[in-house]
Formats: structure tokens, sequence, C-alpha cells
């Protein structure tokens, strides 16, 4: 573990990934990834989640990979902001969205150039990111043939510990778009909740 993050390298070896084909309405790579690589995960966790908080880079918008915070927390923040508009005799409108393959869609170049940029991580850190990204491959097995191993250019492994955090870290400038329309927003991981509060309109009665 010390090997690996002190030198910035995940070894291939602890990139072997399959897939589960036979729902294919959840058809997507899920990684099964090996006991010693979600070690080290977890220890480049716990040191980058610490980082996070101590510089206050982590998004405070969003409930997911923040200690003492959960769906319980992101539901409670929602309904008391519409219940504080109700006593403002105002009513609110609320999208929920479930974005779809959000993990499948990352960009690696961008994503490492907004942890050096928005965040303030470089040298080995970012060089043992870029690692565990790339070098990763995928191919399908269906009804007995196996398709050609192809390599991977976007996405986070899905099943591994340090995904969830790189995807928040990731999409976190999303609060400033949403926040730049006059709307409220609130995350978990990739389930979000867009809202807006208003003064209630009576229609003139004669």
């Amino acid at each position: 573990m010390n090997a690996s993050l002190c030198e910035g390298r995940l070894p291939v070896s602890q990139k072997k990934s399959s897939s589960d084909v036979h729902d294919l309405k959840k058809y997507r790579p899920i990684s099964n990834l090996s006991f010693v690589s979600k070690l080290v995960e977890r220890a480049a966790v716990k040191q980058l989640v610490d980082y996070l908080e101590v510089s206050e880079f982590m998004p405070k918008l969003q409930s997911a990979c923040r200690k003492h915070h959960s769906t319980e927390t992101a539901v409670l923040r929602v309904l008391s902001d519409i219940l504080t508009a109700m006593d403002n005799q105002q009513v609110t409108l609320l999208a929920l969205l479930d974005l779809s393959a959000v993990f499948d869609c990352v960009d690696h170049d961008i994503l490492l150039s907004r942890l050096q940029s928005s965040f303030g991580l470089g040298g080995i850190t970012v060089t043992w990111i870029r690692s565990l990204l790339t070098h990763r491959s995928q191919r399908v097995l269906f009804n007995g043939s196996l398709s050609i191993e192809i390599m991977l250019l976007f996405g986070i492994s899905q099943g591994s510990v340090l995904g969830p955090l790189l995807f928040l870290l990731y999409a976190a400038q999303i609060f400033d778009t949403i926040a730049s329309f006059g709307l409220f927003g609130y995350t978990y991981a990739d389930d979000s909740q867009l809202y807006i509060s208003s003064a209630c309109q009576h229609p003139n009665r004669t």
C-alpha cells in the first residue's frame, strides 16, 4: 500500500474487472477489484477526505463521502428549506434528477485538471490518481462469445472505493451553475434535487 501511494502507481494486476451481462437493463461495466486494490483506495480516500475537510474544499451542498452525513441529511436539508418557504407563504417547485451512467462519462483529463486547479492537488497524488484511472480495459461475454479487449478512455470504475469521491470533485462545479439560474440544489452522489421557492400569487376576487 505504501509503495503504491509513494510511487504514484497502481499495478495493472489490481485493475482486473468483469461484467454481469445477464440483466441487459443494467448493462454497464462493474469492476471486480482485488482486495489489495480496495485497501489501497481506502487509505487514499482517508487521506484525501482529511485534506479536503481541513482545506474546506469538500462540496458543502452534498452529503456523500462526508462525515456525519447520509441520504437522511440530504432529505432533511431539502425538506427544511421547503418548510421554511411554506412558513414564508411561498410555494416550492422541486425537480428530482437521477443522472444516468455518470460514472462512465467522466473525462479523465478534465477530472485531473480540476483536481489541480480547483482542489490544489498535485505531484505524486495526481500521478497516483492518473495511474488508478488509466490502463484499464473491458470486454463483453455474450452467448459464449468474447468480444475484443478495448482500453477505457473515460469513466471511473464502478465498485471502486475512491470512485464516488472522484465523481463528486469532478461534478462540484454544478453547484455554481445551479446558483447562476437562481435555483437551490443539493445532491447525494449522482442524485440531485433542484428547487426554487416563490410567493403565492392569488387571483383577484371580484
